[in-house]
C-alpha cells in the first residue's frame, strides 16, 4: 500500500474512532439500513483559468533560478460521481472525477534562462498545444456536526472536515513553436508530440464546512448556502519525458508543501429526495523538493534541489445533482 493510502486510511480510522454515535429515534430499532442514509450524485465540472507549473534552478555557477520553467494549462471539462453516507451527527463520502476533454484550452509555455553572462535574461521561449490523456481527481472526506454542541443558531450547520484528495494529470504537448528571444530569427517549428508530462498530487486536508439555511429568507423550503475552507499537507511527484531531446531524457520532481482550498455554492431542493448544487472553488498548491534528470543513452543521471518549485492554481465551477435514497 502506498504512503498516501496509509495516511488516508489512518486519518479516517482516527476520525471515526473519536466520532460519537448518532442519536436518533431509530436507534431503538435493532436493524439499521445503510441505504436509508445514502445519497448518489452525478457531477460535471469545468476548470477555468487553471495551470500547473514547475521550475528548477542551475546547480552550477552562476546558480540562476529559475533556469527552466514549464507551465501547463488545465482548462478542461470533467465529470464523475459522488457517493455519500449522511447520518444525524456526521457524514462521509467519496468522489471520483475523470476528464471529458482531450484538447485543453490554452498553451503550454516553456521558458529558459541559460545565458551565464546574463542569468536573469530569458533566452528561449516556446508555446505548444496540449492534450490531456486519461486523468482523475479523487476525494474522500468525513465531517462532524457541531452546531448544537456550540449553541449556534439552527440556521447554521458548522462542521470540521478532514479527508484526502488525489489528483493525477497526464498531459502531452504537441505542435509547438520555439523562439530564440535574443535573435530576430523566425520561430522554430516543433511538429508532433513534444513533452509527455504526468503529475500526481496527494493532499491530506483539515478545515471547516458550513451550511446556511437561506430558505427562511426567500420563502423556499430548501435553499442552502455552502461554504468550505481547508488547508492540506501535500506530496507531489512529476514525470517529464522530453520526447524531442537527444537520447531518452526524463526528469522527475519529488516535492512536498501545502495547499489552500476554498469553495462557495448554493444547493436547492428539487424534491424530497433530489437536490441540485452549484459551486465555485479555488485551490492553490505550493511545493518544493528535488529534481532528478536522467538520460541513460548519454550517461546523464544526477539530482539536485536548487530552485526546485512545483505549484498549481486551479479554479472550478461545478453542478452536482444528488439523489438521496
Amino acid at each position: 500500500m502506498t504512503g498516501w493510502m496509509v495516511r488516508g486510511v489512518s486519518l479516517f480510522l482516527f476520525l471515526l474512532a473519536i466520532t460519537p454515535p448518532a442519536v436518533s429515534a431509530s436507534e431503538k430499532d435493532p436493524i439499521v439500513r445503510l441505504t436509508d442514509h445514502l445519497s448518489l450524485g452525478m457531477k460535471i465540472e469545468r476548470m477555468i483559468g487553471s495551470r500547473t507549473s514547475y521550475e528548477f534552478g542551475n546547480p552550477f555557477p552562476p546558480y540562476q533560478a529559475p533556469l527552466s520553467r514549464l507551465e501547463f494549462p488545465l482548462d478542461s471539462w470533467w465529470a464523475g460521481v459522488e457517493l455519500r453516507a449522511i447520518f444525524p451527527r456526521f457524514s462521509l463520502g467519496v468522489e471520483a472525477l475523470t476528464n471529458l476533454s482531450q484538447e485543453i484550452e490554452g498553451r503550454m509555455q516553456d521558458s529558459d534562462w541559460d545565458d551565464e553572462e546574463q542569468p536573469h535574461v530569458k533566452t528561449i521561449y516556446s508555446e505548444s498545444r496540449c492534450r490531456m490523456e486519461p486523468s482523475y481527481v479523487l476525494r474522500a472526506d468525513i465531517d462532524l456536526r457541531m452546531s448544537d454542541w456550540l449553541g449556534l443558531p439552527g440556521w447554521l450547520d458548522l462542521r470540521p472536515v478532514a479527508g484526502v484528495r488525489r489528483q493525477r494529470f497526464s498531459l502531452v504537448t504537441h505542435d509547438g513553436m520555439q523562439w530564440d528571444v535574443a535573435s530576430q530569427e523566425p520561430p522554430l517549428l516543433l511538429p508532433g508530440d513534444g513533452i509527455s508530462f504526468e503529475q500526481v498530487y496527494s493532499h491530506y486536508f483539515l478545515g471547516l464546512r458550513a451550511g446556511l439555511d437561506l430558505g427562511r429568507y426567500v420563502n423556499l423550503k430548501s435553499l442552502t448556502a455552502l461554504l468550505q475552507c481547508d488547508w492540506a499537507y501535500v506530496e507531489g511527484r512529476n514525470r517529464d519525458h522530453h520526447i524531442l531531446r537527444e537520447g531518452e531524457r526524463y526528469t522527475y520532481e519529488d516535492t512536498h508543501g501545502h495547499a489552500w482550498h476554498g469553495s462557495i455554492g448554493l444547493r436547492a431542493g428539487l424534491s424530497e429526495q433530489l437536490s441540485l448544487a452549484a459551486e465555485a472553488d479555488i485551490l492553490s498548491i505550493s511545493t518544493v523538493g528535488s529534481h532528478h534528470m536522467v538520460n541513460a543513452p548519454l550517461g546523464v543521471d544526477f539530482m539536485f534541489s536548487d530552485g526546485v518549485k512545483v505549484w498549481s492554481d486551479q479554479k472550478r465551477l461545478s453542478l452536482l445533482l444528488r439523489y438521496r435514497f
